[in-house]
């Protein structure tokens, strides 16, 4: 049996401010609970801080995904293929394929964990119409020459910042560059609603339109006057408030959610810089020559502790999980996704059966790569702790 954990991959993410800010507002004689005014408030915040005119929050990252394809899928009703990491989270995949796309991977840059510039322009053909970048990890993953690139074929970044809250490009923050950025609030993360997501964009049409799919797909959810009555006019045999524009759905967020979103808001900063304390101090700890150090640390906003072998080295690596259960750590073996995409059941009959090794980096993380927890309160004794531990695997 594994030893109680020393080392969990989150401690301490929801405070007692954070709880005493919901239960003040449960306190009022009828509080509202669904969907209101504290969304709009935390939705408002979070675009100041990130940069961006317009967010809508919805119940997880996951959802967000989902929209933003959903969003592309009005625009590409013939559908056509999405450019995106085989190092993420299932959803950015499952969403691609749930809106009538084609998944196609590029392998990642080993210093980011995220698609190497090169590999992505070398996928982009005809038929692409979106580059789905996941910022892994709190690196940054975005390069000046695919920004250009992009841009001057007009094919639209979406980013997946769920796990990079706060991390920056050139100084700026990362979420803030694509037509749509998608960001997580699940308790592990940066900052946490318990469960939740947002979705952010410059686009004032984009901004409707998920506002839309968020609730059902109905046309009353647009703040857009004329976009409203364009569809009342239209179709004036419905109930101006049951129109439905889309087959859309339900993720919508809960004015609970608003309230711890909008607690944790004003710490984030102070939390992303001691995340990055905590990981430079690993990085100067951790033996080298075992493990890799030499990441992209400019704009990081560190996630987790990213603890890949160096080599390929299947005995090193039983000896490294073997050794992390027998002291308490916690891991998660191919980063948070499980490792390789490719190699997933969902994808058989998509892919072709060998997809996954045209994936070498990736594949090295599949197999020989971990994460293990970084957060606020992890004390620097912890930090020196661990990587001892580690150091004599």
């Amino acid at each position: 049996m594994p030893n109680p954990l020393r080392f969990p991959l989150m401690r301490n993410n929801i405070l007692r401010e954070d709880l005493d800010a919901v239960i003040e507002h449960l306190r009022q004689d009828d509080p509202m609970l669904t969907n209101g005014a504290q969304v709009r408030a935390f939705e408002e915040e979070w675009s100041r801080w990130l940069g961006v005119r317009h967010s809508v929050f919805v119940n997880s990252g996951a959802s967000a995904n989902l929209l933003t394809l959903a969003l592309l899928k009005i625009r590409h009703p013939e559908g056509g293929e999405v450019i995106t990491s085989p190092l993420g989270w299932v959803s950015d995949v499952a969403a691609v394929l749930q809106n009538g796309f084609t998944p196609v991977f590029a392998d990642i840059d080993p210093r980011t964990l995220s698609m190497d510039t090169e590999r992505i322009l070398e996928k982009i053909g005809p038929r692409t119409r979106a580059v789905l970048l996941t910022h892994v990890q709190g690196f940054d993953g975005l390069t000046d020459a695919l920004l250009a690139e992009l841009e001057r074929r007009a094919i639209p970044l979406i980013e997946d910042v769920c796990e990079s809250h706060g991390a920056t490009h050139g100084g700026r923050r990362l979420g803030s560059f694509g037509w749509v950025s998608n960001f997580s609030f699940y308790y592990a993360h940066h900052m946490s609603t318990i469960e939740g997501g947002m979705l952010c964009t410059d686009d004032p049409l984009a901004w409707q339109e998920l506002r839309i799919l968020r609730s059902h797909g109905m046309v009353r959810e647009a703040t857009d006057p004329d976009l409203r009555e364009r569809y009342r006019s239209e179709y004036p045999d419905l109930n101006p408030d049951f129109i439905f524009a889309y087959p859309a759905y339900n993720v919508r967020n809960t004015e609970i959610g608003g309230i711890l979103g909008r607690s944790q808001l004003k710490r984030l900063d102070a939390n992303v810089a001691r995340r990055t304390e905590n990981l430079l101090r690993f990085l100067d700890r951790i033996d080298g020559r075992r493990y890799r150090t030499g990441f992209k640390l400019e704009g990081s906003s560190n996630y987790a502790f990213n603890l890949i072998l160096r080599e390929a080295d299947a005995g090193l690596t039983e000896r490294v999980m073997n050794t992390m259960r027998e002291h308490g750590i916690e891991f998660r073996r191919g980063s948070a996704g499980g490792g390789n995409q490719a190699r997933q059941p969902y994808l058989k009959g998509v892919l072709a059966a060998d997809a996954h090794l045209a994936l070498p980096e990736t594949e090295h993380v599949h197999f020989h790569g971990f994460y293990l927890g970084n957060y606020p309160d992890l004390q620097a004794d912890e930090i020196d702790t661990l990587c001892r531990i580690l150091n004599a695997a």
